[in-house]
């Protein structure tokens, strides 16, 4: 027998995101601080039953990136090499929290000053808890403080800037085969040219 399929609707979530990579945000500080500290509420959350995603072949997959960043002139290669120095710091053991996975600011919905909702959770699951913290402020380090201030202030600033360096280079040839434009003011390109 054949069974219609259901269709969820989405309903609209009140306010705006929070920000939007390359884009201005409105947002004040306060917002910022409240998404810090929402993403604190959800890495002190137990566990999920799933096991983390393997992530075997992460440094072949840079060097990779790396190695066609360089070879079709997208970036200089003193800006890839110094990168891939800067994105070591990610490798490193840590105790996996409840993370978002894709914790864009563009995932984060604010009403004010007070957080409203957060959608796609795709990637939910065990994870690094200062990746969550680098995807969200990724191009808007002038709202890093803001949000470890929300957060409760123990993240590791070196590795967050470490994970926008390897989220950067890992993005890259994927977001122009796809149409994107890293180039825009305050994305990819920008966030690894500013680590120089």
């Amino acid at each position: 027998m054949w069974r219609k399929p259901h269709v969820l609707a989405l309903a609209a979530l009140p306010g705006f995101a929070l920000g939007r990579l390359g884009e201005p945000s409105t947002a004040s500080s306060a917002a910022w601080a409240a998404a810090g500290a929402a993403v604190r509420t959800l890495h002190d959350a137990p566990l999920p039953p799933w096991p983390a995603k393997r992530h075997e072949g992460a440094t072949a997959d840079l060097d990779g990136e790396c190695e066609w960043l360089v070879a079709r002139d997208v970036l200089p290669a003193d800006i890839v090499t110094r990168n891939r120095q800067i994105a070591e710091a990610t490798f490193r053991p840590f105790a996996p929290v409840f993370v978002h996975g894709d914790l864009q600011s563009s995932h984060v919905f604010i009403d004010g000053d007070v957080i409203v909702g957060v959608i796609d959770w795709s990637e939910a699951g065990p994870g690094d808890p200062l990746f969550d913290l680098a995807t969200l402020t990724l191009g808007r380090e002038e709202h890093l403080e803001d949000v470890i201030a929300g957060y409760g202030g123990d993240a590791d600033l070196d590795v967050i800037r470490a994970w926008w360096s390897l989220r950067s280079l890992l993005a890259i040839r994927w977001l122009i085969e796809h149409g994107f434009d890293p180039f825009r003011p305050g994305c990819e390109i920008d966030v690894l040219r500013s680590r120089m």
